[in-house]
């Protein structure tokens, strides 16, 4: 009998200790989160297009690169990325809980790979963040090739790369290929002078002459305003 005590005892006291004090939950695991160059949480509050949502979209991810093109073309812009272990249940769960700490928008979770070529290594679930940016023009650009620039007899100008959905580049109609010779009738030689047209006028309506398929047009672009700390 005293020996049968004892074993109750002894298994009271080990559920004693497994299990929460005061009904507190454990702990959150550490943080697998890791922000993208540049996209720390103030610089992307500063940027975002609306409020961070109370609890993130959650979707399958399918091609890391296509469906980051895909939202790319939505105005979205990868904010981080994280990779959690354990079954699917608990990494859905995580990745809506980090997604709510950076204020993600949408979050992609892509399943396990077992080859070590895995983005998060074998093995671990692997989520990507995406915000919304409000950007003051929408486009990447490029300097005129020596070839581009004796075509059109010019001195400088910019060729438009990618475009993106719903920013004032896209709204413009400005395509991948048109070649931007000037803003408002000004020339500007290269890549970094444009740039710098564009935070001037940033918040305001502006004319580009461009080329397109060797016709010269203009289009005007609304353009954002820049956040207050950009370079």
């Amino acid at each position: 009998m005293k020996r049968l005590a004892t074993l109750v005892f002894l298994s009271l006291l080990g559920a004693c200790a497994s299990a929460p004090r005061g009904g507190i939950e454990p702990p959150a695991p550490p943080s697998r989160y890791t922000p993208e160059p540049g996209r720390d949480a103030a610089t992307v509050a500063e940027m975002r297009a609306a409020p961070a949502p109370a609890v993130p979209e959650l979707a399958a991810g399918r091609n890391p690169g296509g469906d980051h093109r895909a939202l790319a073309a939505q105005g979205f812009v990868r904010i981080g990325s994280a990779h959690f272990a354990g079954p699917e249940a608990a990494a859905r769960d995580e990745a809506i809980r980090e997604g709510r700490e950076v204020g993600a928008e949408r979050v992609l979770l892509y399943p396990p790979r077992a080859d070590a070529a895995a983005p998060a290594g074998p093995g671990d679930w692997a989520a990507a963040y995406y915000v919304r940016f409000q950007l003051p023009f929408g486009a990447t650009f490029r300097d005129l090739r020596a070839q581009e620039r004796a075509a059109l007899a010019s001195t400088g100008g910019v060729a438009i790369g990618s475009v993106i959905g719903g920013t004032p580049a896209s709204r413009a109609n400005l395509i991948s290929g048109d070649l931007v010779l000037a803003l408002d009738g000004q020339p500007f030689a290269d890549r970094s002078a444009f740039q710098a047209l564009l935070k001037r006028h940033a918040g305001h309506a502006v004319t580009l002459t461009i080329v397109r398929n060797g016709e010269r047009l203009k289009r005007m672009v609304r353009l954002g305003a820049m956040p207050a700390n950009s370079d």
